[in-house]
């Protein structure tokens, strides 16, 4: 591993155990769920010979990022997705089927903004710290010299003496919100600096846990040189990434079975068993990468021993409260100046706008052709009552809008040819608890491994680039079993500015 996978020269290779290139006898895995965790699950096992079952509930890839087809030529999905240049696990995934990455396409700002006038943005930094925090506190409206005078230094330096692994644990009982307290950033500057990542992990930062906020900073802006701008499919997700990786697995012989569940999984001492509606598949083990709810439904039922514990360590999680998208087909342009997204904090239920024509192309023949354009809205961590009661639904979609209003005046003379509503509850929640305590990519069965962004794992990722990472560590944990060598991962620096300087 000697080419680094971004800019940033201080990423860190975690090069896979050695063993044989293929297994050198039949071996069968089943992968349960078909999102990024599970893709990347299949893909690293396929590739060393292993004959997978790739199983997905849906009737298409992808998961919590997928995609899907409406009248008209039209498409919808479950909101927008950063593809930040630190996510080289997810990335070296994509490269499978796009090997320059091409279509990934940058956007060129990533402005947060405030009812009262206040906006940050990060283009035009540079990407290295410390020189780009400095530049980002220097030039952003929301610090001045009095509310820096009020920061907690002794805390603000914890940002940048994280470790991995032990930052997680660190922060062990603490939330999101009484850390950024404790900081004592000013008002706007923890809004539009700090809390508004928060709520984008589909939290409360009450419920949010300090160590993911605290290792989130570092992975995204503290401890890389990759910046915190990032790229954007060209496309709708289904086109640009899971029907061609879908197509990359049939060609390296994965059977993949959209529209099946899973019904139950058996471990044992000599191998495991998935049961489907009307089959049973028998396999050497199994990879449980469904989303949180649906893991937590299977390990309660998996037959096996020893497994008590681990059952309680799955129950014990718990998902993020519901989120809401909105996505908008009007009749008249948004202002061509608008950003292709735009983070918000202050406005109510609203945290971010997309609009949607500047980067995807399906999007964009629509707009073309009907003179106006498709705008998405993102309202994360809503009221529990969205997820089953459809007054108050409505009541958040009427404010999404009306906030839309307020925040691009234009769209309020724009009439509406098509809504899409869409109110899901299924993301996890990394809460103030037990890091250590949280399920692992392992566990007590040899037969059976965790993948997914809401599973316990020491090195600095988060969300999709976390999905991806335990997908690649779940085979790896098999092939090594099996004495087969594993894929090698890359990560930001493990350890942050402070630390690092220290060692010099």
């Amino acid at each position: 591993m000697n080419q680094f996978p971004g800019r940033d020269r201080h990423a860190v290779a975690h090069p896979a155990h050695s063993g044989s290139a293929r297994v050198g006898d039949t071996r069968r895995v089943v992968v349960v769920g078909g999102g990024i965790a599970g893709i990347a699950a299949a893909v690293a096992l396929a590739e060393r010979g292993v004959r997978v079952s790739l199983l997905e509930a849906d009737d298409r890839l992808g998961g919590r990022v997928a995609a899907w087809p409406l009248p008209d030529g039209r498409t919808m999905s479950r909101g927008f997705h950063a593809f930040f240049r630190q996510y080289y696990n997810l990335r070296t995934l994509l490269r499978r089927v796009d090997p320059a990455l091409d279509r990934l396409v940058p956007i060129d700002d990533y402005p947060l903004q405030r009812p009262d006038g206040l906006r940050d943005s990060f283009t035009g930094l540079t990407r290295t710290p410390p020189w780009s925090v400095l530049q980002f506190v220097a030039r952003s409206p929301a610090f001045t010299l009095r509310g820096l005078a009020g920061v907690n230094v002794a805390a603000a330096l914890e940002l940048l003496r994280v470790r991995f692994p032990g930052t997680h644990s660190d922060y062990d009982g603490e939330s999101a919100a009484a850390f950024l307290d404790r900081l004592r950033f000013p008002d706007g500057a923890r809004d539009l600096a700090l809390e508004v990542f928060a709520r984008s992990f589909f939290a409360d930062p009450t419920e949010f846990g300090a160590g993911e906020l605290v290792a989130m900073f570092h992975t995204y802006f503290l401890g890389s040189a990759e910046g915190l701008l990032f790229d954007v499919p060209d496309d709708d997700y289904d086109s640009s990434l899971w029907r061609p990786l879908g197509e990359y697995l049939h060609a390296i012989g994965v059977d993949v079975r959209t529209g099946t569940g899973a019904r139950r999984i058996a471990v044992g001492d000599d191998g495991a068993t998935v049961s489907l509606d009307d089959e049973e598949l028998a396999a050497d083990a199994v990879v449980l990468a469904t989303d949180p709810r649906a893991a937590r439904g299977l390990a309660a039922a998996v037959e096996g021993d020893d497994l008590d514990g681990w059952r309680a360590a799955v129950a014990a999680t718990v998902n993020a409260p519901p989120f809401t998208v909105v996505r908008l087909w009007l009749d008249a342009p948004v202002a061509v100046d608008r950003p292709a997204f735009l983070g918000t904090s202050g406005y109510g239920p609203l945290d971010n706008v997309s609009v949607l024509e500047r980067f995807e192309g399906g999007a964009r023949d629509w707009a073309a052709a009907n003179g106006g354009s498709v705008v998405e809205l993102h309202a994360y961590a809503c009221d529990p009552a969205v997820a089953s009661d459809d007054d108050a639904a409505a009541g958040v979609v009427a404010q999404l809008e009306a906030e839309l209003h307020q925040v691009y005046p234009e769209t309020a003379r724009a009439g509406v040819l098509a809504r899409e509503v869409l109110v899901r509850d299924d993301c996890t929640l990394i809460g103030p608890e037990r890091w250590e305590e949280r399920p692992g990519v392992a566990t007590p069965s040899p037969r059976l491994v965790l993948a997914g962004d809401w599973v316990r794992c020491d090195l600095p990722v988060a969300l999709m680039e976390r999905a991806a990472t335990t997908g690649f560590l779940a085979a790896n944990q098999l092939l090594q079993g099996w004495g087969v060598a594993g894929h090698d991962l890359w990560t930001v620096p493990m350890t942050g500015l402070l630390r690092r300087a220290a060692r010099r």
